[in-house]
């Protein structure tokens, strides 16, 4: 039968026809990390710490509202694990991420602050290892923050964003306490349609 197919080509598209602007960006930033010790390799044993990076997010914005918003992502983060009396190593933090958005000033606006929240994965590659062999381990968290959108030409805008991202901590090593804190300083420009 055709009618499933149908039918949700049809909700696609009214979904679409609702929703007054689409929005893609990248941006790049400093991932800061606070309470960065992960736990260490036996018990009462030194303590391994991820120390701050750089990060490269892509997000794709729907706007069906004159004051809010919805939001996708993906982020990459660089960072190093620190062994005790070792010289640090490359690790990666590979982010899936999905929130609202909240404005300060209505669709169409040339600045619009906004306020964001919502809900992540984390997936933390340890050196020597790769995710796309599932070799990573994922921690689900919680975001907040904010930022500031400014159209500077036609469809083009920047934009500036301060996010917390609060996750678990991974690898379940002996002595690990508390939330690993990941605060995300970027800019970026992006297009409106």
């Amino acid at each position: 039968m055709r009618i499933f197919p149908t039918a949700a080509a049809f909700c696609m598209l009214a979904a679409a026809s609702y929703a007054q602007s689409f929005e893609a960006s990248v941006s790049g930033g400093v991932s800061q990390i606070s309470n960065g010790e992960i736990g260490a390799l036996e018990a009462g044993g030194s303590q391994l710490e991820l120390d701050s990076g750089f990060r490269l997010a892509f997000r794709l914005t729907l706007n069906p509202g004159r004051f809010h918003g919805y939001e996708l992502g993906y982020a990459y983060n660089r960072t190093h694990l620190t062994f005790p009396g070792q010289p640090s190593q490359g690790m990666a933090i590979h982010q899936g991420f999905g929130g609202a958005l909240l404005y300060g000033t209505p669709e169409g606006s040339r600045i619009r602050p906004f306020a964001a929240g919502g809900i992540h994965f984390s997936n933390f590659v340890p050196p020597g290892a790769s995710a796309q062999y599932g070799q990573g381990e994922n921690k689900f968290g919680f975001n907040y923050g904010g930022g500031i959108k400014v159209q500077v030409s036609g469809p083009w805008q920047v934009r500036f964003d301060v996010r917390q991202y609060n996750t678990g901590k991974p690898f379940g090593l002996p002595g690990a306490s508390g939330r690993l804190l990941q605060t995300e300083f970027s800019a970026g420009v992006g297009y409106a349609m």
